[in-house]
């Protein structure tokens, strides 16, 4: 048996919208708790990292990710 080195291949590389579309991952938003003066939160981003909104509360951002047919996924 031959001693062969597998390489991992390096996830240095920013995915691209398309990379994303395949893993369904366009379906999603992230939701995370932020602090702006001294006022709390939360941020509403899309897969990709682009900001889409905000919301004074989590389930205000919740409820606006889910009525644009978004799956909201929590973000700590």
């Amino acid at each position: 048996m031959e001693n062969e080195t597998h390489k991992t291949p390096s996830l240095q590389k920013a995915m691209s919208a398309q990379d994303l579309a395949l893993w369904g991952i366009q379906d999603i938003a992230f939701v995370k708790r932020v602090v702006i003066n001294d006022e709390v939160c939360w941020a509403i981003h899309g897969a990709d990292g682009a900001n889409i909104g905000m919301a004074p509360d989590r389930d205000v951002a919740f409820a606006a990710v889910r009525q644009h047919d978004l799956e909201p996924v929590s973000v700590h």
